[in-house]
């Protein structure tokens, strides 16, 4: 009897170790596994340039020191300077004192020493001049106090929560921090202006070339020499922050924006973003609805000078898809009001352009008016009138 009642213990135990484990096992494997792209970083994103997709974040919202990576917001200002006209290339820039003393990386400015905006920002971009920063602050506001006040204005104007500037240079400070998401996001407004790749995407160059002590400029950042695509943005380093970068690169219609703080060394820091570019290039790809300038559709206009306004795409507009994905079922559709009361400003937001995948929304954006409209005078609108009567225009 003993022997049979273990017998049949042991049937019923092996049969329950032959049924499918539940519980934390399976919990573990619900949605994918995403691998760590950025192991050794203590903070680290991977975003699409163009939509401003995440594509991979770790720690990213964590207030860090960012070391020279805070120069980005000093080229961002620079650029929006030169593009608004208050500032051009060949303006020449003096070197205050204070600029002079800043020590760390420098170009090595001289007090009283000239140079062009042009110069600066190769001296800012590819050697992480913290003397060329200063200068080119005081340049643009007066002094670097001022100039720290629109960084953080512009820092709050792009909603950014975790960015606090003290300096425009990163030298170590307190209460001067950022994180990886911020520095994404200003990574990816100052490459809206196009011509800063000239400066961060150029391996060598030269400062005071034509001069009796010529400065020879080699990029900071070395994947642009050995990274196919790679044209910027900015290293980083202190003690406290450790080996930062904030790097850009573009296959094709994709543009990447990858940023990694907090490094143990340079190696890893480039071999850890080299990765996420892999990533991002072998699994993703654009899929673009309008390219600049085509002709997204029409808005009336009310009492205007003009009856209609053509909206044309100021901008590629473009999804991120897997490139496993089918594109089938993506379509879109213009959200304007029936007609738009004049007077209408440049820029004006008059609707929007919603894509949709099946009934899901990829992607939303601001429509915006190409041109300012004024009111039509009476005799216009008087004239106009009499059209609809008798059918003439």
């Amino acid at each position: 009897m003993r022997k049979t009642l273990l017998a049949v213990m042991l049937s019923l135990c092996l049969s329950a170790a032959a049924l499918p484990q539940t519980g934390s096992a399976e919990e573990k494997a619900k949605g994918p596994v995403q691998a760590d792209l950025a192991a050794n970083a203590k903070s680290a994103i991977l975003m699409d340039a163009d939509t401003g997709t995440i594509i991979y974040e770790k720690n990213s919202h964590d207030k860090l020191p960012p070391a020279s990576i805070t120069k980005i917001m000093t080229m961002l200002l620079t650029m929006e300077a030169i593009d608004s006209g208050k500032l051009k290339l060949t303006d020449m820039v003096r070197t205050s004192e204070y600029a002079a003393s800043m020590g760390g990386s420098q170009i090595f400015l001289e007090p009283g020493e000239e140079m062009t905006v042009d110069d600066m920002l190769k001296g800012i971009a590819m050697a992480s001049g913290n003397d060329a920063s200063v200068a080119i602050a005081e340049k643009i506001a007066g002094t670097e106090e001022e100039f720290v006040q629109m960084m953080n204005d512009k820092a709050k104007a792009l909603g950014l929560k975790d960015t606090h500037f003290v300096n425009c240079n990163g030298l170590p400070a307190d209460n001067h921090y950022s994180s990886a998401h911020d520095i994404a996001v200003i990574s990816r407004e100052l490459l809206k202006h196009k011509d800063v790749t000239k400066y961060t995407g150029s391996y060598q160059d030269y400062l005071r070339k034509d001069s009796k002590k010529p400065f020879w400029l080699v990029n900071t950042n070395k994947l642009v020499r050995f990274y196919t695509g790679a044209d910027g943005l900015k290293t980083g380093y202190t003690s406290e922050a450790k080996f930062c970068l904030s790097a850009t690169a573009s296959k094709g219609d994709l543009r990447v924006v990858a940023v990694v703080l907090g490094e143990p060394n340079t190696k890893t820091r480039n071999e850890e973003v080299s990765k996420m570019f892999d990533y991002m290039f072998s699994q993703y790809s654009m899929h673009t609805i309008f390219k600049p300038g085509d002709v997204i559709g029409t808005v009336k206009i009310n009492k205007g000078d003009v009856k209609e306004l053509t909206l044309a795409a100021g901008q590629k507009y473009s999804v991120l898809l897997k490139k496993n994905a089918k594109a089938e079922g993506i379509r879109h559709e213009l959200q304007v009001p029936k007609e738009v009361k004049a007077p209408i400003q440049a820029g004006q937001v008059l609707g929007k352009l919603v894509v949709y995948q099946g009934d899901k929304v990829l992607k939303e954006f601001e429509l915006k008016s190409p041109e300012q409209v004024g009111k039509a005078g009476w005799w216009k609108l008087f004239k106009r009138t009499l059209s609809k009567l008798f059918l003439v225009d």
